[in-house]
Order: C-alpha cells, then structure tokens, then sequence
C-alpha cells in the first residue's frame, strides 16, 4: 500500500474515488484544498492511499491551523460540516491515520479532528456533541407544505403577505449576500468570513452553488448560499438582518430553497449542523429535519487534551460581547483576520 503525503496525481482521481464511495461528502473533494489555500493560506495535506494496482483506496483531506492564539492543530475539514477519512477498509483507514500522526508530531501540533458522519472503530477520543438536520424531500412542493406544522406555515404566509420576495442567482447577488451575512455575524458576535472566500467557492463550483436572497422594496435583509452534491441540497451559511425578523425572511428563503430542490428533483434538504435543544436546532427541527449524530474523533498529542474551540467555551464569552459593540466595517475588516484561524 503507498500513501501520497501531498496528493499529485491527477484532480480527477482523486474526485472519482470521491464520487465512488458511498460514504463521500462534498467537502472530500478536491476543489476545497484549493479555496481553503487561496482563501486563508493554510498549509494542506491531501493523503491519498493507493492498493499493489495504484487505484486509490482512501483519501484524508487535513488542513493545517496555526496562531499564537488558538495553537498548532489539523482538521478535516475546517469551516465546513464534513470531512474526515474515507477509506474502502479498515487496513487502509489504519495507514491513513498512521501517517497522519507522523504530520500530528512533524507540525508540531496538540490534535488532529476528524469530522466524520458515521462512528471509526480507531480507538480515538469521540465527541458527540453535534447532529446533522436533514429534511426529507416530497416529490411536490404542495405534499411537502402539507407537512408542515400549522406555526410554520403561517409563518411563512407572514412573509409573503409583508411583500417579501425571493430572488435567485450567483455571482450578481453576492455584494448583497455578503452585506447580510457580515451583519448578522457582527450581531452574533462571530467573526467574518472575507468575501473572497464566498467568490471563491461560487467560482470554483458554479453548477452547484445558488444564492436565494428575500428582498424587501429591492432591499436585501435575507439571504443564503446553496451547494448540492448527489441526491442533497445544503444551505451551509444563512442569515438575515435582525430588525426584519418579525417578518419572517428567513422561514421564506428556506421555504424558497427547498421549493426549488424538490423542483430539481433532489432527495434531501440538509439544515447543517447544530448543537441538541439550542435555538438553531429547534428552527430546523420545526420544518420537520430529522437530526443524524455526528461523531468528531480526535487523535490528539500525547497529554493533550480534547480542544474546546466553541462559542460556549467562558474563554471566549467576553470576546463575543466585544465584537458585538465593534463597528460593522471594522469587523469586516479584521474578522477574516481571526476567523481563519477558527475551525
């Protein structure tokens, strides 16, 4: 068996192995180590594995994270849902993370994450404190709203009786996306993605990613970016400006986002991750997304201890409530700074 420790074959196998395996992500293919170099400057390892006949058997996309503030570690994948080894058999899934300790200790690092969908018998530290919500997809828009329960439906009525519309495009709605989302991110205290970042991946899949943006008198105040891979839709960042939420933009660009992927004839509608019982997860739950435990295993340094890189960690509380009196242009400007280094 040889591992590839910097992936060079061609962009295709690597992808065709992706698409082969059953258990693949979107965040597998090769595309990502692409935006995630250009847009943030990480230092990536693609390990491919290759049986006697040299067909690739299994693949581990890792990114390299380092800052004096949040240390030395790697991921699979940062800032996306997925990720994490992809293998035909366990044989292989051992090789692939024998060599991924070799980088563990090579990069001087304290953990590598692995953001699996389903559990790996590896012996390694698991965290289960994150589910994916995936919505089921009718095969009309009519049986799909039938399903809804009473609170929704009327809350999307709410909408449309308020004037909202719905707009649909790429690159021309992403100035208007990127007002939104820089915003709502400012009033969650959360650092911001650049807007290259975004350009990037609409660039690097333009058959796959879509902008729904609800509009109010030609005014943008909801928004979101769509990418599918096989039978799936997922809206992985959505937002709206807080002071039109009484008018329900958002139940309109998910209820938007959805009529058009049953129109597409997709299967599943994914909500993205969330934490159990928190306020995201209950919006998701309420149009019916049925929630598919995550498992993030960790294979850490010696005495390291499993990372704490969240929100609800007390380190970073106050941080949050800082950012929140910070002035929007100046934590556009300095959030791609910082967000970069959190996974």
């Amino acid at each position: 068996m040889k591992i590839d420790l910097i992936f060079n074959g061609s962009t295709d196998g690597w992808d065709d192995y992706v698409y082969s395996n059953p258990a693949s992500t979107n965040y597998h293919l090769f595309g990502w180590k692409e935006i995630i170099e250009k847009s943030f400057g990480h230092k990536t390892f693609y390990l491919a594995s290759r049986n006697a006949a040299g067909k690739i058997n299994g693949v581990l996309p890792l990114v390299h994270m380092k800052s004096l503030f949040f240390g030395s570690f790697l991921v699979s994948v940062p800032f996306f849902n997925y990720g994490g080894l992809l293998c035909d058999d366990r044989p292989t899934e051992l090789t692939l993370l024998e060599e991924a300790g070799k980088i563990l200790t090579s990069t001087g690092s304290s953990f590598i994450e692995l953001r699996h969908t389903s559990y790996h018998e590896l012996g390694l530290i698991t965290k289960k404190h994150k589910v994916g919500m995936f919505l089921d997809l009718d095969k009309d828009a009519a049986s799909q709203w039938d399903g809804f329960d009473a609170k929704t439906r009327n809350q999307i009525r709410k909408a449309q009786k308020s004037g909202l519309e719905i707009k649909t495009g790429h690159l021309d709605l992403l100035d208007d996306f990127y007002d939104t989302f820089s915003k709502n991110m400012h009033d969650l205290g959360t650092p911001v993605y650049s807007k290259n970042f975004f350009r990037t991946i609409l660039q690097k899949f333009p058959d796959v990613t879509q902008i729904f943006s609800v509009m109010l008198q030609n005014k943008t105040i909801a928004s979101g970016i769509s990418i599918s891979y096989r039978d799936t839709i997922e809206m992985p960042w959505a937002s709206s400006i807080i002071k039109y939420r009484p008018l329900c933009p958002n139940d309109l660009l998910y209820w938007e986002a959805i009529k058009y992927s049953i129109e597409k004839k997709f299967a599943k509608f994914d909500f993205g991750r969330s934490s159990l019982e928190t306020g995201s997860y209950k919006f998701k739950e309420q149009w019916g997304a049925k929630s598919t435990q995550l498992y993030w295993q960790y294979l850490t340094k010696k005495g390291a201890p499993v990372p704490e890189l969240n929100p609800s960690n007390p380190k970073y509380r106050m941080a949050i409530k800082l950012w929140r009196i910070l002035p929007v242009w100046f934590t556009n400007i300095a959030g791609p700074k910082i967000v970069k280094y959190i996974p």
